[in-house]
Order: C-alpha cells, then structure tokens, then sequence
C-alpha cells in the first residue's frame, strides 16, 4: 500500500554534513556515515542525500563515500549531485543507490532522462527542481540555486516527466532553512503538473507541517533537513526523526484514516 514518506535529507559539503539557510551559510553538523547509522536505528523510509559542491566545481560524485553510505544504509538511498551522464546513473545504481537525482543535467539535456530511464528503470530516475519565487511565478535555478534558467518550474515538471523522470523533487529556495512550513502554493503548482510521485523540500520546521503538507496532497514524500538535524529553539545539533507509532499517528491524523 502506498503511503506519504517521511525522508530527511543531508547536504554533503566538503565530505562533511551542512546545514543551509537560502542555499547559504552552510552550518556544519556532523559525518555522513554516522548520520546514516542513526538513521537506520530510527527507521526512516527514505534517506536523499546531496552533494552540494559537485556540479558548482564540476566534478564527479565522490563514489568512495557513496559506497560506503549505501553499505551502511538500510534504507532506499536517493542520491544526487555532479551526475551527468547514463553510465553516472549505472555506477551509483551498482554501488546501491536506488534513486539518482538531477538537476543541472536534466536542464542541459532533458534526453538523458530517457536514456537513464532505459538503463535503470525509471523509478531510479529523478529530477531536482531548486525554485524561487519572483513576480512571474517560480523559477527553476541550478548549480545549488547560483544559476537562473528560464524555466517555469511547473512547466519543467510537466517537461521531465514526459523525457522519463519517475520522480520530481521541489525544492524551495527562499524556505530553505526556514522553518516556517512548505510553500504549499508551489506544490500545488508542481502537483497539478505532473503525475509521477513528488517530493517536497523546504520550510519543514516541525512535524505538523508534514501533516500538513500529507492532508493537502496526500501520497507525496516529504523531505526536510533542519527538522531531523536540530533541537529546540536554538537549534542544537541532534539527529532526529518521530517514532514509529507517532509517524503513523501523524500520516493517520493528515489522511483521515483512524489512528
């Protein structure tokens, strides 16, 4: 049966684990493979992690420690960050990622979606969009949000679904770091435009906003990072993630399904 994910998501800078405000004034929170053992211990659905500095230095992922996330992982582990190319999508799939994200590549060669689609299978196949919102709507960026395209954020959704994307990933820069809730007006933008699973980045600061988000939109993902790697208003360092008889309570609750 097909329920809403909860999915934290780790940004890689440096080898290490950051914490963004707007794609900026990246705060150091610790190591990825000891994040990914807690994570485990917690049960989580899905874990994305990113590389933030591969595309902007263009260069490959850094396949050693992906080896070693996906060993240790034992959850589905989505991966993205410098791939740009159908044998990329191979090595990281034989390495145990089970999903590959892209965003600059997907915007320079919306082909290769269907190509790594053919080689992979599609639902290993996702696009990342990182949007801002401006006078004429939501705007796709690349290169970790320095690089503006022409692109309608909705629009493009529609565009990488049909080039073979099997999942699209929004992001909000402007939430970013926030902690002030989704923009629920964009993913509903997304959502209307496509029909293949979404997932929702960007504003999380608490899990009612995930209940939120799942009772609005139903079966999505729901990806945060400030949410599962601080505590309490000073946003202390703690790995964290809701039980397992909260998370059914919380997805009950949002969908309107007895607890």
């Amino acid at each position: 049966m097909l329920r809403p994910r909860i999915i934290p998501c780790l940004l890689v800078h440096k080898g290490g684990l950051v914490k963004t405000v707007g794609f900026d004034k990246p705060k150091y929170v610790g190591d990825p493979l000891n994040a990914v053992r807690i994570f485990n211990e917690k049960e989580v659905d899905e874990l994305m992690v990113l590389d933030i500095d591969a595309t902007r230095q263009r260069r490959d992922p850094d396949y050693a420690l992906i080896r070693n996330l996906a060993a240790e992982c034992r959850m589905p582990l989505a991966y993205g960050g410098g791939v740009h190319s159908v044998e990329q999508f191979e090595r990281l799939v034989s390495l145990g990622v089970e999903k590959v994200a892209v965003s600059a590549a997907a915007v320079a060669d919306p082909a290769l979606l269907g190509a790594a689609a053919a080689r992979v299978g599609r639902q290993s196949v996702v696009v990342v969009l990182d949007v801002r919102r401006g006078a004429g709507g939501w705007q796709v960026f690349t290169h970790n949000g320095q690089r503006a395209t022409d692109l309608d954020a909705a629009a493009f959704a529609r565009q990488a679904e049909a080039a073979g994307a099997g999942e699209i990933v929004v992001n909000s820069i402007d939430r970013d770091g926030q902690m002030k809730g989704y923009d629920l007006d964009l993913v509903r933008q997304v959502r209307t435009a496509v029909t293949v699973p979404l997932t929702v980045l960007g504003g999380a600061g608490s899990l009612a906003d995930i209940g939120t988000l799942v009772r609005e939109f139903g079966i999505v993902g729901a990806a945060a990072g400030s949410l599962f790697v601080f505590k309490g208003v000073y946003r202390a360092v703690l790995i964290n993630y809701p039980a397992r008889a909260d998370k059914d309570k919380l997805i009950a609750a949002a969908s309107g399904a007895p607890a």
